[in-house]
């Protein structure tokens, strides 16, 4: 019995993406990385910023603790 592995050895047949659904998938991650890296940048903002932005430490710990795909 052989065992399996999560990446084959032997190279699988290539599907050819259409450029736009390349893009698509690009845009969508850079999407996702940049809204995980302002979630980062916003936790990391101190009590008298957040009170000029009108923000409170509740409002921060809620939307850090969303999921990078939920907007």
């Amino acid at each position: 019995m052989t065992a399996r592995t999560a990446f084959p050895s032997a190279p699988l047949p290539s599907r050819q993406s259409f450029p736009f659904v390349i893009w698509l998938r690009s845009r969508l991650l850079a999407r996702w990385y940049d809204r995980h890296l302002q979630r980062l940048d916003l936790a990391e903002i101190d009590d008298h910023l957040l009170r000029d932005l009108g923000l409170t430490r509740q409002d921060v710990r809620r939307e850090c603790a969303k999921s990078f795909w939920q907007a």
